[in-house]
């Protein structure tokens, strides 16, 4: 019987021993030399230096009339290399008593779902992430250069496939979609509307490395609900009455600190189950694009690119923050423009208040709020260039100053308005007129930015191929070629991670947690927001973009800490607020300096209660904390057997 997810179900069968798995394009004039030699280095045993992997050169397409690039490989592996190659890695998963134990091959028998010879017991995503690993620790071993291409140098060491990445040699490399599986995860995820979880077991067997952004993603859809629930009546109901924002402030307080807190226990729960909270973390290797002089490394003991850190922190304080300092003025400066314009647009309403003077007061933060998302996406690209300029050796270290910069920008850009109109101008209701039009506004351009224009722009670099495709279609809707459905793929849009993603949910949580006491329908918007994310992200990552490869993570990474930076600014926001309000300005009628005082030390009172609330909320619920401790036993007592039986047999 074949099991669902099981890689004999795929159309994707070349033959009774070959699955393609993953695609890999090089350059149509590629040297034949360099291509011979690539494929030997895939294909020889693992104990001469090679992958160890089955890798066939695509076939030219049905019916083709333009040219093609003939230089399309499709690589895959057998069961039993890749069951060591999950060894290898470290992959957890579920043993029969329901515990999630690294995988061995050796006691392969005792773990939940291997039946048989162990088909279907790794998922595809798993397959790919382990080909990708395979493919990214083939190193040079006595070559000076890639055969035929000279300035293509090696060294012994050097990963082959980020230098051929680097020098251009290769174009892409990418996991393919398995059509069945796609089939059955898209009628469950988005082709249904229903009010319903989404099926995250399934998007973590697709897609392992983006299903935690779709499950904070789907928990902040959830925490929003208390708060849209209470918002409405607060909007319906007597809206200038400034005690019940008080009220509504305090709510906010409680709620970001607490759906953080709970969020890492339900991160650490789906991380544990999807085996990835204790899995070991792989050695970084430098990133493809990181340059220097070549030298020795001490830890690894090959020969690689050496940059001194002085010259690239000279680079980032000397000129990456001048730039960042000198883009934030920019947005400050645009931010007057658009009061001047708010002005403006006030003065004729006020002389002559008509129905479209009274739209016209809306038009500035209209038009400010579109000038907003473009300086932020014009700040992206030059932060992207910036941090590469900087040449980080480590993937992970280019991430977290690319994050920083975005960050600060977009936090700046979106918010100071909003901060000036509520502290300095103290004008309740320009700043809810302002919040619901920058909310509205950005949730429209994001949706249309992230789902509308890439499938657009994807359709129509396609067309042609999609029409060949019509064309070959029979009425009974069989399969498509397995050459034409890997060009399809390769033509499409390439993801580029879930880093836009979390910067838009942390903006929205911005909007919700600093000023929704001043206009508390922001949760209801990010809410029915969140909702239409959820089918959108769900089209894209189905229809719109090649299949990524997976990238496990046990938590959301630095975007935690960015959450937690924004719950503590929203502490203090929401209690300047609560301070100005009429109602407690009516209990210090002579000192504002009292007013301060306390509004200050109620603000440090609430923050210790948060951080309070922190340490008294385990990150880790206690049955997983407990199931951790046993395994950490169970692998220091096999250890010490391990060592008595060493021991023994040094002495016989």
């Amino acid at each position: 019987k074949k099991k669902k997810g099981s890689l004999i179900d795929t159309p994707f069968r070349l033959s009774e021993r070959f699955t393609p798995l993953v695609a890999l394009e090089l350059v149509s004039d590629t040297k034949e030399e360099a291509i011979t030699w690539l494929l030997q280095r895939i294909r020889d045993k693992q104990r001469n230096g090679g992958a160890e992997l089955l890798v066939e050169q695509l076939r030219p397409g049905l019916g083709v009339q333009e040219k093609q690039n003939p230089n399309l490989f499709l690589i895959g592996a057998s069961l039993q290399r890749l069951l060591s190659g999950a060894e290898d890695l470290g992959l957890f998963k579920e043993f029969n008593d329901g515990s999630m134990r690294g995988f061995t091959c050796t006691n392969k028998q005792n773990f939940k779902d291997f039946q048989g010879d162990g088909d279907g017991f790794l998922s595809v995503a798993e397959c790919q992430y382990i080909i990708k690993h395979e493919l990214d620790t083939l190193r040079a071993k006595d070559e000076s250069h890639v055969p035929g291409h000279t300035q293509a140098k090696l060294y012994p060491g050097k990963s082959i496939i980020r230098r051929l990445l680097s020098k251009g040699i290769m174009v892409q490399m990418f996991p393919l979609h398995q059509k069945e599986e796609l089939k059955r995860l898209t009628f469950s995820w988005y082709k249904k509307v229903k009010l319903s979880l989404q099926p995250l077991g399934k998007i973590q067997c697709n897609y392992e490395g983006q299903a935690l952004y779709f499950g904070f993603l789907e928990y902040f859809t959830f925490a929003l609900i208390p708060m849209a629930l209470i918002g409405v009546p607060y909007y319906l109901f007597d809206w200038d009455d400034y005690d019940k924002y008080v009220i509504f402030a305090v709510f906010n307080l409680i709620w970001c600190t607490v759906i953080l807190e709970l969020w890492k226990r339900f991160s650490a729960t789906l991380a544990y189950r999807w085996g990835t909270l204790s899995r070991k973390k792989a050695f970084e290797e430098p990133r493809p694009g990181f340059h220097g002089v070549l030298g020795f490394n001490p830890v690894t003991g090959r020969e690689e690119p050496l940059y001194p850190n002085a010259k690239r922190q000279l680079r980032v304080y000397c000129v990456s923050l001048p730039f960042v300092l000198l883009c934030l003025y920019g947005s400050l400066y645009v931010m007057m423009i658009y009061f001047q314009m708010e002005g403006w647009a006030l003065s004729l309403h006020d002389e002559d208040p008509t129905f479209w003077t009274g739209v016209l007061l809306f038009i500035p933060s209209i038009i400010y709020a579109v000038v907003i998302e473009v300086l932020n996406l014009i700040y992206r690209y030059a932060a992207e260039f910036l941090t590469e300029w900087e040449n980080h050796r480590l993937e992970s270290s280019y991430q977290n100053h690319l994050i920083l910069k975005v960050l600060v920008f977009n936090f700046f850009n979106c918010f100071a308005s909003l901060f000036y109109i509520a502290f300095v101008m103290q004008d309740m209701v320009l700043l809810r007129q302002s919040l619901a039009t920058l909310l509205i506004t950005s949730q429209i351009l994001n949706q249309f930015m992230e789902a509308f224009l890439p499938y657009w722009l994807q359709r129509r670099r396609n067309k042609k191929m999609m029409r060949r495709v019509t064309k070959m279609r029979t009425q009974e809707d069989k399969e498509l070629p397995i050459e034409e459905q890997v060009r399809l793929e390769a033509d499409m849009s390439t993801y580029l991670g879930t880093f836009d993603d979390y910067l838009e949910l942390f903006l929205l949580f911005g909007y919700v947690s600093l000023f929704s006491c001043v206009y508390p329908l922001a949760a209801v918007l990010v809410l029915l927001n969140n909702i239409t994310e959820v089918y959108s992200d769900a089209f894209k990552m189905c229809r719109v973009f090649k299949r990524p490869f997976s990238d496990p993570a046990s938590n959301i990474g630095v975007w935690q800490l960015a959450f937690e930076a924004m719950s503590v600014i929203a502490v203090v926001t929401n209690c300047a607020l609560i301070g100005m309000s009429p109602q407690v300005k009516a209990y210090f009628p002579e000192s504002d300096m009292q007013l301060i005082l306390w509004t200050v030390a109620i603000e440090h009172g609430l923050l210790a209660v948060k951080f309070i609330l922190t340490f008294l909320i385990p990150d880790v619920p206690k049955p997983i904390q407990i199931q951790l401790a046993k395994l950490e036993f169970e692998s220091l007592e096999a250890l010490k057997k391990k060592v008595n039986t060493w021991g023994m047999f040094s002495v016989i």
